[in-house]
């Protein structure tokens, strides 16, 4: 179970009348954040019966609620809808809970037959989703120890920032601040055709360590131009001792120093590691499956190398072309074959390479033999 789950004090009950329910009243229940500003007020809104009148209670821990049975999980036309349960709530009303928030309680609590689920509950959020939590789960306690400092809406102001200290967000995520440092973002500039970077100004850096899609060392990087309400707890003031290393990867990032074209650099690969890089793409999925490489140092000298499809041993180097259109005016891109043959061929001929890019504080930004 996800510990950011917020618990509300306070939660809304919107009903219309089903005659598929025990109680002939099924429920949408929304809630109050820790601002006190009702959620998800719009779609419930367009949900309720407007002429039964909704209801608020205090969120806090209830006994006596009840499984019910299974909705959905059913097509109708081109619809799906998911799978839920029907809960019953001692005060009169049926709700819906998803199949995950099932196997959670049955997980935690006992369904007696005739009398229900054991133990007191409370309401919760899950981003969008309602959660029915057990108090008596082991993840409550950690759960409510978040949302009490919720509540008590102690911020963190930026004036008592320490850098290298870890955070933790209303999101509850734990991070370290970094500190305040140039936001780079970038725009799309019609005239050139390109985009460009842009000084936003001075914002909080906060990092948390993970890992990319190519499973290597990243940064989950949170900016805030403003703390707000962001930052709700100091988690220990020491420098985490990972500071240094968190820092040496943040140099890296285009948001912390912008892209610098006039650095690109351009390497030439052996013919080791361009044919075994080509075969290996190949391999893992097609022989269309091409590999981007240069074949001038300049982002025009792009082309690919793929399998030609008709023979296994043969490879093919292909370039885009602008050409004029053969109807109307303007250009078009067509698919140019420069050569076909072996790998070892196309490496002689064309001396194919990597692009690298750097920022404009010297550091890598892309390896080009990454991609």
């Amino acid at each position: 179970m996800k510990t950011n789950i917020f618990i509300p004090k306070k939660i809304k009950v919107g009903f219309q009348n089903r005659d598929n329910t025990y109680t002939k009243k099924l429920a949408y229940v929304i809630y109050y954040d820790h601002k006190d500003k009702l959620r998800k007020e719009a779609s419930w809104q367009n949900w309720r019966d407007e002429k039964i009148d909704p209801v608020d209670y205090d969120n806090e821990p209830l006994s006596g609620f009840v499984l019910n049975k299974k909705v959905g999980d059913y097509v109708s036309d081109w619809n799906h809808r998911q799978a839920y349960v029907r809960v019953y709530d001692p005060r009169g009303f049926e709700f819906e809970i998803t199949i995950e928030n099932l196997l959670y309680i049955l997980e935690n609590a006992n369904s007696i037959k005739g009398k229900g689920l054991e133990g007191e509950f409370v309401y919760g959020w899950d981003g969008k989703e309602l959660v029915l939590m057990p108090v008596d789960s082991p993840d409550y306690k950690e759960i409510s120890s978040f949302n009490k400092i919720l509540h008590e809406k102690n911020y963190i102001k930026s004036k008592e920032l320490i850098v290298g200290a870890t955070y933790k967000t209303k999101e509850n995520q734990e991070l370290v601040y970094m500190g305040r440092f140039d936001y780079w973002g970038s725009k799309w500039n019609r005239d050139n055709g390109s985009y460009e970077y842009l000084n936003k100004g001075k914002y909080y850096y906060f990092a948390q360590e993970t890992t990319n899609y190519r499973k290597k060392p990243d940064l989950n990087i949170v900016d805030l131009k403003s703390l707000g309400d962001k930052i709700i707890e100091c988690v220990t003031a020491e420098c985490s001792e990972r500071y240094a290393d968190i820092f040496e990867m943040l140099e890296h990032k285009s948001c912390y120093s912008p892209y610098d074209e006039s650095k690109d650099e351009y390497v030439y690969y052996d013919k080791y590691r361009f044919c075994e890089k080509v075969k290996a793409k190949i391999d893992k999925y097609y022989w269309h499956y091409s590999t981007s490489v240069y074949i001038e140092n300049n982002e025009n000298g792009i082309a690919e190398v793929s399998g030609d499809g008709k023979d296994i041993a043969r490879y093919q180097i292909t370039q885009n072309k602008k050409v004029p259109r053969v109807w109307g005016s303007g250009y078009e891109t067509k698919k140019e074959t420069l050569y076909s043959g072996s790998l070892e061929e196309i490496w002689e001929r064309y001396k194919p390479r990597f692009r690298n890019k750097y920022l404009a504080n010297g550091k890598l930004y892309q390896n080009g033999d990454e991609n």
